[in-house]
């Protein structure tokens, strides 16, 4: 019996000539390698990394989390692409400052764009489009993405957003009103400069519980003088400081790896399978007739060597004249003889065609099941994809209508992750003397039905 393994040797597809078994339900050990992956910040306050006076907390076993992450992410091309579904839809088509001068009686908005150059020009930005694009990845892919908010040299005005790469960012422990510091090093998940090129950055982060209200009295008291940072999370999971990102559950569980596993268990059964179609039966006599024997008697010992040559570049040219494309449907034409003594039939080619007995149909159905199950945890419909199953479990309407209907969900439920992004950017134009009735909304491109006489609609959200 064939079976794989996850990595940590648990079975989670068995199969043999006889059955096909594969692993269901919920660990018993849930909860003990959830906090294995990503351990929570109350049992990390007494294993803090010590560094210059500093109380660094381990982002996950061994401190190592992103970098893990990372991996996994890109060895998963559902997940990958998934959470790249997410990091666009979220971004929508960019960015438009507003005012909300009302509502109607469905309770939408009522939107009045603002007219201003200079605030056009910054929402336009590749400034706006690189930390946008670059912190949703770390906050999709990791749980949270420091955001560093560069201050001009008087210290009152944010004229940067740079995000940090969260590979390279750990927070110290918050003090009691959840002000902490980033650490900027190269060297994680060893402690900062423990190379000679590093050169660790100490940076203060703004406290999660209003970080205008801490950005606002620094500019006030003239202390506005370095960068900050702005740690933009989730706080779904409940962490204090490192969030979770949303694919972890998927993981956790074992659909990441049977994603993984199932294309690598594939490959090696088509390697090692038995491959023929044919078997094609060739009599002795026939080579007597084409390669007599006393045509190369008279070439001494290399003789042998010389007929071999032949029959090889012979049976090269019958190949390559009956497979390929061009050669699909082309005849073979063989000839026999019939004994004259016994009257039967001899020197005839037999082709036979092979029969596979390997079937890996059930192993892309478990495959199948596992991108979905990838795809629920992410929020998104397959449908989206166009990866509804076509029966079963996992069965769905595939048409336009029905993926223009997850996609307007998806849309819907971006609106918590918008406005989390957002954050750097309020405190930017806050500090520029945009007041809080200038607004930021996202536009979107919605597919529609043929029978709205439409292919795309433009929508702001």
């Amino acid at each position: 019996m064939d079976i794989l393994f996850n990595n940590e040797a648990t079975p989670l597809m068995m199969q043999s000539s006889a059955v096909f078994g594969e692993s269901t339900g919920r660990p018993d050990n849930y909860e003990v390698r959830k906090r294995d992956i990503l351990a929570p910040f109350e049992s990390l306050q007494t294993t803090y990394l010590e560094w210059q006076g500093h109380r660094i907390l381990p982002w996950g076993p061994d401190n190592d989390f992103p970098r893990r992450a990372a991996k996994v992410v890109g060895e998963t091309s559902v997940l990958n692409t998934g959470l790249r579904f997410l990091r666009n839809l979220t971004l929508g088509q960019g960015l438009f400052a507003c005012r909300v001068t009302g509502y109607d009686e469905r309770g939408n908005e009522q939107l009045q764009p603002i007219d201003d150059p200079q605030l056009t020009a910054l929402l336009g930005s590749r400034m706006v489009r690189r930390f946008t694009e670059t912190a949703s990845r770390d906050y999709f892919k990791m749980g949270c993405s420091p955001v560093e908010l560069i201050p001009d040299a008087t210290g009152q005005r944010i004229i940067g957003l740079n995000p940090i790469n969260a590979l390279y960012a750990r927070q110290t422990v918050p003090d009691a009103v959840g002000r902490s510091k980033c650490i900027v090093s190269g060297c994680w998940p060893s402690l900062p400069a423990t190379v000679e090129s590093d050169t660790p950055r100490v940076l203060d982060t703004l406290m999660d519980y209003d970080p205008q209200l801490e950005y606002d009295t620094r500019r006030l008291k003239g202390t506005l003088k370095q960068p900050l940072v702005c740690l933009l999370r989730d706080s779904w999971s409940n962490h204090d400081v490192y969030a979770e990102p949303v694919w972890l559950p998927a993981y956790v569980l074992g659909w990441v790896d049977i994603a993984q596993q199932v294309p690598k268990f594939l490959k090696k059964a088509y390697q090692n399978q038995i491959t023929w179609k044919w078997h094609v039966q060739i009599p002795y006599s026939f080579w007597d007739r084409r390669f007599p024997l006393q045509d190369y008697s008279n070439l001494g010992a290399s003789g042998v060597e010389k007929r071999k040559a032949d029959i090889q570049k012979y049976m090269d040219d019958m190949e390559r004249n009956l497979t390929g494309v061009e050669n699909a449907e082309k005849p073979l034409m063989t000839m026999y003889a019939v004994n004259e003594a016994n009257g039967k039939v001899e020197e005839e080619w037999k082709i036979q065609a092979l029969d596979n007995k390997y079937k890996g149909g059930e192993n892309l159905v478990t495959s199948a099941a596992a991108n979905s199950e990838i795809l629920f945890t992410l929020g998104v419909n397959p449908n989206v994809f166009g990866a509804g199953m076509p029966g079963g479990t996992y069965a769905g309407n595939q048409g336009g209508s029905n993926i223009s209907e997850a996609f307007l969900v998806n849309i819907a439920n971006a609106w918590v992750d918008r406005q989390n992004l957002l954050d750097p950017i309020y405190l930017m134009l806050r500090s520029w003397g945009y007041g809080d009735d200038v607004q930021l909304r996202y536009r979107n491109t919605i597919l529609t039905t043929l029978d709205t006489g439409a292919g795309t609609q433009k929508t702001l959200s």
